[in-house]
């Protein structure tokens, strides 16, 4: 099949730029006799149920899918970001800006699983619309029409998809009624992404960023993406600009910065073009491409479009990445599962594997972070590593507690489940290389006199003893431990 290139000038917002487009859609490929099929993901951008989007569903009868029966059938998952809560109008949060509450009726939430979304994004500055209500109507909502809720709270959702365990990291950095947002860099975001490329072949970050009806990526959106890649990111899958941002291959993994609309009632001719994601998983390598969507003037329903797909240069067709195997723990490959947690923190099922011995499950963990390695240095057994949430039985505090796990035939067996180390733990983690040193980042406070909110952090570095970890002095290994956190003191 030929895919000619060409390049095009486009105008967008009053900025002018070249851009390179492809003449075709990524194809499908033939899969030969006996092998595996390709593992397909799908994602959209932003989706209205509110508004007019509400009153032309409720006039037509049809669902804005229609046209997309067959594209997301040949899917083996598809995602889309759900702007607004489930609700009415009367519950709408006052705010002194001049964002609109969109309040989307429970009856419309059904036409996403069957249109054949298997999961919906949750994280944006619309999530809170209708306050904490509308946040627990909303997912309640998604669980009844089987969909899964992509939230901060439960990142990473863990996903079996075809044959490949994905982990999901949703978030936004755009504040919403409630003021509250995800700053990048930020220690909780590091943790998240660290639990899931433990425990997951790949990971995509699915995020709400950038500046609203801009089509290029700011300067914010361009520093995150190096952050999130540098930290594990497979995949980065963005929205809320309301335009296409021109998708990027970022330090050899594809960045879509903004999809765009996928189903919205804004009236700007950009704000009608649309991108959906279309990743492909073939022999364990991921490679993405892009499906142009437009919808038709006075409508908010969208169609497949023949319009080729901007990028730049051969970027996303040059970038494809090699999924990496979970982590292995004395011979067993370990995966995680989401359990649901509500409206809070969700806990994990850890499953392990080995050839030769009956799979198990751990019991339920209240996971914040994990990774596996060999504590007491190079010659040492192989352990898994964790910070997990858990109230203190002095003081009832909640706080990160470190844990250390031997990976048997039985299931996880706990060698050491401590307190926060020397002082009150922010975070930790194994030192790449470091021959099994731990860097810990701590409060400032002590366990003497406990002031969480205390300003500043310390770095510490520390060995496994064999009963638990003794300190280290020396000044080499904490100047890496501070890198590692980016800390300065």
């Amino acid at each position: 099949m030929d895919c000619p290139v060409h390049f095009a000038k486009t105008t967008i917002m009053s900025r002018a730029r070249p851009i390179l487009i492809l003449g075709c859609l990524l194809a499908a490929i033939p899969v030969a006799g006996g092998q595996e099929p390709d593992v397909r993901l799908l994602f959209t951008g932003d989706i209205l149920l509110s508004r007019q989007v509400r009153r032309e569903i409720e006039l037509t009868g049809r669902s804005p899918w229609d046209p997309f029966a067959n594209l997301f059938r040949s899917a083996t998952w598809v995602a889309g970001n759900l702007e607004g809560a489930v609700g009415t109008g009367e519950g709408c949060i006052p705010t002194d800006s001049d964002s609109p509450c969109f309040d989307v009726p429970a009856s419309l939430i059904p036409l996403l699983s069957n249109a054949g979304f298997r999961a919906i994004g949750v994280a944006n500055n619309h999530s809170f619309d209708l306050g904490s209500a509308g946040r627990t109507a909303t997912r309640k909502a998604l669980r009844i029409a089987g969909l899964e809720a992509l939230s901060f709270e439960d990142s990473p959702l863990f996903a079996t998809v075809g044959p490949h365990a994905i982990a999901i990291v949703a978030f936004s950095t755009v504040p919403g009624r409630d003021g509250s947002r995800i700053e990048i860099p930020s220690t909780v975001l590091r943790q998240k992404l660290r639990l899931a490329r433990s425990f997951a072949e790949l990971v995509i970050v699915y995020v709400h960023w950038g500046s609203e009806l801009i089509d290029w990526p700011n300067a914010e959106q361009r520093d995150a993406a190096g952050w999130l890649i540098r930290n594990g990111t497979d995949l980065i899958v963005g929205h809320h600009p309301h335009v296409v941002q021109t998708p990027e291959c970022v330090l050899g993994r594809p960045v879509f910065f903004s999809l765009g609309n996928h189903v919205f009632d804004q009236k700007y001719p950009e704000t009608k073009e649309g991108l959906i994601a279309d990743c492909r998983v073939r022999h364990s390598v991921l490679t993405c491409g892009g499906i142009s969507t437009s919808t038709p003037p006075g409508s908010a329903m969208p169609q497949l479009s023949s319009a080729a797909v901007p990028v730049r240069a051969d970027d996303l067709r040059a970038c494809p990445v090699n999924l990496t195997r979970p982590v292995t723990v004395n011979g067993f490959s370990l995966r995680g599962r989401t359990m649901d947690g509500g409206d809070h923190q969700s806990s994990y099922i850890i499953e392990g594997t080995r050839e030769g011995i009956h799979p198990w499950l751990s019991q339920a963990l209240p996971l914040i972070s994990a990774e596996a390695g060999k504590l007491a240095g190079s010659n040492g057994p192989e352990y898994l590593f964790t910070l997990q949430e858990h109230p203190s039985s002095i003081d009832d505090e909640e706080g990160v507690r470190p844990y250390v796990y031997e990976a048997l035939a039985g299931g996880l067996v706990a060698r050491w489940r401590g307190s926060a180390l020397a002082w009150p733990l922010l975070d930790a983690t194994l030192l790449p290389e470091g021959d099994g040193v731990l860097c810990a980042l701590h409060r400032r406070d002590s366990f003497l006199v406990l002031q969480p909110k205390a300003t500043g952090v310390r770095t510490a570095a520390y060995r496994w003893n064999g009963f638990g970890f003794s300190g280290i002095d020396d000044t080499g290994t904490l100047a890496r431990c501070r890198s590692v956190f980016g800390a300065s003191e």
